[in-house]
């Protein structure tokens, strides 16, 4: 399996669609077997095409901060299972999930008031 992580500094980037790059991961048996960073395109992440780039690569989950809700249908409608409300440094945040302890908030781009939806949502 494969787990994207948009990443900033070590960290969960808590916007998707501006993330430095997204840090994916190889799991096998709840284990990290290997670690890539994939660029990220920049811009809305709902436009880019990332979702489509992810899922070719196999990527199936994605550990995120918050995204908006054309971003996060974007993802899913390429089967990718979308968490939301991750925090922190992305080793803990991916080794958190794997344990069970990390599920997904909800939390949307517009639940942090900071208005960074992208244009038209």
């Amino acid at each position: 399996m494969k787990l994207a992580v948009p990443t900033r500094d070590g960290h969960v980037d808590d916007h998707f669609g501006h993330c430095d790059h997204y840090t994916i991961y190889t799991i096998e048996d709840k284990k990290i077997l290997s670690r890539e960073t994939l660029p990220s395109p920049q811009g809305c992440g709902c436009k880019s095409g990332i979702a489509a780039d992810l899922q070719q690569i196999g990527v199936e989950v994605m550990l995120a901060g918050s995204m908006g809700d054309g971003a996060r249908a974007k993802l899913e409608a390429h089967n990718i299972k979308v968490i939301r409300g991750c925090k922190g440094d992305i080793d803990a945040v991916v080794n958190g999930y794997l344990l069970g302890f990390i599920l997904d908030s909800g939390e949307g781009c517009s639940a942090h008031g900071e208005g960074h939806e992208c244009p038209g949502h």
